[in-house]
Parts: C-alpha cells; sequence; structure tokens
C-alpha cells in the first residue's frame, strides 16, 4: 500500500485532481475528492452511499442537491484562497444528486464518509466557523473546525483544516486514534490533503511522518509534501507534520470510522505527550490567526 500520493498519484480517470475512495484506500469509510472548474464550468456526482461536505478552496459556486425529499440550492461565496479565509460550504446527505457550478472557477474539496443515516441538505455559513488556536511556541497552528465533531451535526464525516506558519510543527505531539477504547480513543482513518503558501514565486514544502503504532498495517511514512499531496492514515502515530520556514502550511483532515459514536478521541505518544505541558508557559505565535471567521450579521 502507498500512503504519499503526490500531486496527481491520488487521481483516478474522471474530473477529479484528487480521487480517494475507501476502496482505493482500501479502508471502509473516508473519501476525498479536489475537482477544479473553469469559470461557467460545472460537476455533478451521486453522493451515493457516503455524506459529503462542499468546501471552497478557491473561488465560490452554487451546490444545488436533489433526492427523493426534494431539492435545495446554496450559493458559496468561497475564497481566493485557503490562506486567505474562512470559507462557508453545503452538506450533500447520502443518496441524493449534487451539482456543483461556478461563474468566477476555481477547486473545490469534496471531503465524504460512508454513513447510514441520511441527514438534511444543508449550507454551513463562515461566521459559524469556530476558529482554534491550539499549541503555543513553534507548535503553535490554527484549526478551521468547520466539520468537527460537536460543531456540525453529520452521521460518520469529520473534517477540519489545519494552518501552520512557516517554520512551526502541527500535529505534535504525535497521536493516534486507531484502538476503541471508549471515552479515550475512536477508531478513524484519515486524509491529509496538503496546499503551501509560495513565497516570491517559489513553491512551498513541507514533511510528514507516520509511525507504526502496533495496530493495523504498520503505517511508516517519512514524505516531503507538496501542492496537492494526499498522505492516508490507516493507523499509526501521525505527526509532526512540519511546515518548512518561509512558506505557510494549509492541510485538509478528513476523517471517519466505524465507532457508534462521532468523536475525536485521540492517544499521544507517551514519549512525547510531554511537550503539552510546556504550551501555557509559552506565547502563541503573533502570526496567528492567519484570520478569522466573519461576524455574523445581524
Amino acid at each position: 500500500m502507498t500512503y504519499h500520493l503526490p500531486a496527481g498519484r491520488a487521481a483516478a480517470d474522471g474530473p477529479y485532481a484528487v480521487d480517494v475512495t475507501p476502496e482505493s484506500a482500501g479502508w471502509g469509510y473516508s473519501g476525498l475528492r479536489v475537482v477544479h472548474l473553469p469559470p461557467g464550468g460545472s460537476h455533478t456526482f451521486d453522493s451515493g452511499g457516503s455524506e459529503w461536505i462542499v468546501l471552497p478552496l478557491s473561488g465560490g459556486c452554487t451546490v444545488a442537491t436533489a433526492d427523493d425529499f426534494g431539492r435545495e440550492t446554496f450559493e458559496l461565496d468561497g475564497r481566493d484562497s485557503v490562506f486567505s479565509g474562512v470559507t462557508d460550504f453545503a452538506y450533500v446527505p447520502r443518496d441524493a444528486r449534487a451539482t456543483l457550478t461556478s461563474t468566477g472557477g476555481g477547486r473545490f474539496a469534496l471531503t465524504g464518509a460512508r454513513c447510514t443515516r441520511r441527514l438534511p441538505a444543508r449550507y454551513g455559513p463562515a461566521s459559524s466557523v469556530p476558529v482554534e488556536l491550539r499549541g503555543s511556541g513553534n507548535c503553535s497552528r490554527q484549526v478551521n473546525n468547520f466539520g468537527a465533531a460537536g460543531v456540525f451535526e453529520c452521521d460518520k464525516l469529520i473534517a477540519v483544516e489545519v494552518l501552520t506558519p512557516g517554520g512551526n510543527w502541527s500535529s505534535f505531539p504525535p497521536h493516534k486514534h486507531d484502538e476503541h477504547r471508549p471515552g479515550e480513543e475512536s477508531v478513524l482513518e484519515e486524509i491529509y490533503y496538503f496546499e503551501f503558501a509560495a513565497h516570491d514565486g517559489t513553491p512551498g514544502l513541507g514533511y510528514q511522518r507516520v509511525s507504526p503504532s502496533g495496530q493495523g498495517q504498520g503505517t511508516d511514512v517519512l514524505a516531503e509534501v507538496r501542492d496537492g499531496d494526499v498522505v492516508l492514515i490507516p493507523d499509526g502515530w501521525h505527526g509532526p507534520s512540519m511546515a518548512v520556514p518561509g512558506h505557510h502550511m494549509y492541510y485538509l483532515n478528513v476523517m471517519a470510522g466505524p465507532e457508534a459514536e462521532r468523536a475525536w478521541l485521540i492517544c499521544d505518544h507517551p514519549d512525547h505527550a510531554w511537550i503539552r505541558d510546556t504550551w501555557p508557559g509559552q506565547a502563541v505565535d503573533p502570526r496567528l490567526p492567519l484570520y478569522a471567521a466573519p461576524e455574523r450579521s445581524a
């Protein structure tokens, strides 16, 4: 199994620049697609047995859904890039058809998970996305919790965005979620999708580590990651995710698993868990937040 998929390697024949399915990943739940639309372009997909969140990476779009329960249309303002602001999004339920149409063109992530319950199609405003500053010092990062458990209702899907300033480490201390331990750890398959801020026209890059935890497939990855790369994490300690100096790093996390409770419960690596105890004595990186969610309109 190849766990690091450089840009272009995570695409099948078809419309997607990234197309990770449970079948291609060799697991049961998590999926990710990225579609590029030209100005005036559109794309239609069937959700099948999965729920999806349509998340603009750049640009805006209209999302029209249709199923046996009716039709819904959502206008997504989107954003210029993942480094420019929080975005709004749309939830597409299982057993539906959805059409994305973009007047100005753009790139759109479809974060998905196989699920059982059918929930209604919904709009998620950017103003409702909690922006969390996690860690401190050179472990500071920003988390946009648009699809986190307890924030936005889904059946199985958990999805968040993480922004790491250049030179910082995130996903640290290394952690895992590959054992069922009620109240302590949940089983979640995870996808990392990366983008980087360029500097004076020079593309960015970073590094991702996954080490075996003694569970599952013994996943072992040390990868140099660049724009559009994907890392699959069926099991193992994941972290750090390292942003090289001068280039902010973005990654989109997509998670789902077999647990009855939709929860992000993790276990820190015992050799590095102490690092959390140092955070209260350090300041958060002053570059954060890179941006905040817009205020709610009255």
